[in-house]
């Protein structure tokens, strides 16, 4: 029999400690986590080379102290081995790292390094070519400097974090700051969420994201919907607008509208979805050295098939493109087009 999402949201956080348990005894318990992804891929770039990516080589400990029944205090450590994780000579580097107290009654409130709200947003089934216009301009969504608090109670969940940047480690500035939120409500077979978050880029230029100066601000908000009134077949659709402003210039907001849509069958899940994103203002680029096109609207796609060889494991194929402009691989910018991974990944 289908679940309603509002079901599902109740196993959800009832299995929120989920993992393998290494240790429960004296009201302690110590749960071991992870997740691996290994992909072959392709961009959609123009001149885009084929390699083999290690995406995610995570693993973490959470630990829980029950104070009662209903209260408990924790923490949590996690460690990135991924070839992305920004170091050489494949290190590996800590990951989220945090302390807590958790409520059923309450909600949750967590301190230390960690993805604050803005990191939930997103729809579409995607390994790879997903929806990304909102997500790819480096906002520091998360940070070492960080507080979040969540709340879940069935129909209505919500949360919101803040974070500051004095280590000048997050791309926010040593005065900078940055908080957002999000807001949703289950109902039958909907799920309507709303994401908001601002920052301010204030400090020296050294410490601040690419692209960002000193007294930049940025503004985010996000609106989603998802709807799985058929048994095995889920729908999502999202806005999500972003705004940047800098201290000197004109200030320029990129719209995104997404669709995606995914079917379950056996143990094959298959996935598509399509996003256009809308500048406000041109945005000529040179194509070669006496041409030029004007990039301020651009359309993503994708389309894979996954198949679950374990319950939190599967491999999978997808294929993607965009009809963008991008200068990663070439001295000008030249028209991006269709890209391909094949990958695993696996998570307990």
């Amino acid at each position: 029999m289908k679940k309603t999402l509002v079901a599902l949201a109740v196993l959800a956080a009832g299995s929120a400690q989920a993992g393998i348990e290494i240790y429960n005894e004296n009201k302690v318990t110590v749960n071991l986590k992870g997740d691996i992804e290994v992909v072959y891929k392709r961009g959609y770039e123009d001149s885009a080379t084929t390699k083999q990516e290690i995406q995610d080589a995570d693993f973490g400990f959470d630990v829980r102290y029950a104070i009662n029944d209903d209260l408990q205090f924790g923490a949590y450590w996690e460690f990135d081995g991924s070839a992305d994780n920004g170091l050489s000579d494949n290190a590996v580097k800590a990951g989220n790292t945090y302390v807590g107290v958790y409520s059923q009654a309450a909600g949750s409130l967590i301190v230390g390094r960690l993805d604050s709200m803005l990191d939930d947003a997103g729809i579409g089934s995607d390994y790879q070519f997903g929806l990304n216009s909102f997500f790819s301009n480096g906002s520091p969504f998360g940070a070492d400097e960080s507080i979040r608090y969540d709340i879940d109670k069935g129909n209505f969940y919500g949360g919101i974090a803040y974070k500051q940047d004095k280590n000048t480690n997050a791309g926010l500035g040593e005065d900078g700051n940055m908080v957002d939120a999000k807001i949703g409500y289950r109902v039958a077979d909907f799920d309507f969420t709303g994401f908001y978050g601002q920052a301010e880029f204030k400090g020296a230029a050294a410490d601040l994201a690419d692209g960002m100066s000193d007294g930049d601000k940025e503004r985010l908000y996000a609106i989603e919907g998802r709807w799985a009134g058929i048994e095995n077949l889920n729908l999502e659709l999202g806005y999500y607008n972003m705004e940047m402003s800098p201290n000197q210039g004109d200030s320029v907001t990129a719209q995104t509208y997404g669709f995606a849509a995914d079917y379950t069958m056996n143990q094959w899940v298959f996935a598509g979805g399509v996003s256009q994103v809308n500048l406000s203002e041109d945005n000529i680029v040179n194509t070669s050295a006496t041409e030029t096109v004007n990039n301020d609207s651009e359309t993503n796609w994708f389309i894979n098939a996954g198949y679950k060889v374990a319950p939190a494991a599967t491999v999978y194929a997808e294929v993607g493109g965009s009809n963008g402009y991008s200068d990663k691989y070439t001295t000008f910018y030249a028209q991006n087009g269709v890209g391909f991974a094949v990958g695993a990944k696996a998570e307990f």
